[in-house]
C-alpha cells in the first residue's frame, strides 16, 4: 500500500456522521488510517466545517499527510475539486479510497421509521449511499492510472435487519450495500476492488447519537459467539486487509467484524 486517500466523516449539528474528517483517536476511521499509515500508505484527509478542522489537521500531521482539504459530499463541484487535489498530491494516481460517510437527523434515530419525512429520507440516502457512487466515479481514473485500486466503505447489520432506532440509516445502509456490489461489477474490469466492513457496536461519536446504543452493545456481547465487544482497532485491521494486496481476489464482499453476531438467529 503506497498511496491512499482516507475519508472520515464527523458529527455536525444533528448528524452522527457527515462530511469528512476525524473526530478522535479511538474512532473507527482513525483506527483504519493508523493501520494504513503503519503499512506505508500516504494518506489524504478531508473534513467538513471549521469546528473540526483543527483536530483533523493535527491527526493528519501525525502521519505526515500531504493533503488536508475541506469537502461536502453533496456538492459535485466540491468532490471534483477534492479529487483533482488528490491527483495533484499523488502524481496523478490513487491506490486506496476509504469511504466512511453517513448522515441521518438525530430525531430520525429516536422515533418511528414510519414518521421519517421525505426530505430527510432522501438526505440520508444522498449522503450515506450516493456519496460512495460519486466518489468511486471520480476515483476511477486515478486508480486506473495506477493499474487498479481498492475502495472500502463502512456498513452495518441494520441494512439487512430491522434494528430498533436505526431507522432511515438502515435503509441508507441497504442502498450502500447494493451500491458496493454494483460498483464492484462495474470497476472490476479495471482491477478496482470494492468491499465493505460491517462492524459491531463500537463506542464512537456517531454511535452515541443512536438511541439505545448501550443496550445494543450489551446484547451483542451477550449473544455473539465470541461474547465480547468490538474495538476500533479490530475494524482497522479488517479494513487494512481488504485494502491490501492480500485481498487481491476479494471484491463485492462485506466482512463482518462483530464477534459473529450477524450469524445468530436470536
Amino acid at each position: 500500500m503506497s498511496t491512499g486517500q482516507f475519508r472520515r466523516t464527523a458529527g455536525q449539528a444533528g448528524r452522527p456522521d457527515d462530511g469528512a474528517a476525524s473526530v478522535a483517536s479511538a474512532a473507527i476511521d482513525w483506527a483504519i488510517a493508523s493501520r494504513l499509515a503503519q503499512g506505508g500508505a500516504e494518506l489524504a484527509f478531508t473534513y467538513q466545517g471549521e469546528r473540526i478542522e483543527k483536530n483533523v489537521r493535527e491527526l493528519a500531521e501525525s502521519v505526515g499527510s500531504p493533503l488536508v482539504t475541506e469537502c461536502d459530499v453533496r456538492a459535485d463541484d466540491d468532490l471534483e475539486r477534492v479529487f483533482r487535489e488528490v491527483g495533484e498530491a499523488f502524481d496523478g494516481g490513487l491506490d486506496l479510497l476509504v469511504h466512511s460517510v453517513a448522515f441521518a437527523a438525530a430525531e430520525d434515530l429516536e422515533g418511528r421509521f414510519t414518521d421519517t419525512p421525505r426530505e430527510r429520507y432522501w438526505m440520508a440516502l444522498d449522503v450515506s449511499a450516493y456519496s460512495l457512487v460519486a466518489c468511486a466515479r471520480l476515483a476511477e481514473p486515478l486508480m486506473e492510472a495506477r493499474g487498479g485500486g481498492s475502495i472500502l466503505t463502512m456498513t452495518y447489520l441494520g441494512g439487512e435487519r430491522a434494528v430498533p432506532h436505526y431507522n432511515v440509516m438502515g435503509v441508507a445502509k441497504a442502498a450502500l450495500d447494493s451500491s458496493m456490489q454494483y460498483l464492484a461489477w462495474d470497476l472490476g474490469q479495471k482491477n478496482i476492488r470494492v468491499n465493505a466492513v460491517s462492524a459491531g457496536p463500537v463506542r464512537t461519536l456517531a454511535a452515541r447519537s443512536i438511541a439505545g446504543f448501550p443496550t445494543m452493545e450489551a446484547i451483542v456481547e451477550e449473544r455473539s459467539p465470541l461474547r465480547r465487544h468490538v474495538e476500533a482497532d479490530d475494524v482497522g485491521a479488517a479494513a487494512a486487509y481488504l485494502l491490501s494486496d492480500d485481498a487481491r481476489n476479494v471484491t463485492a464482499t462485506t466482512l463482518y467484524v462483530d464477534s459473529g453476531y450477524h450469524a445468530m438467529g436470536m
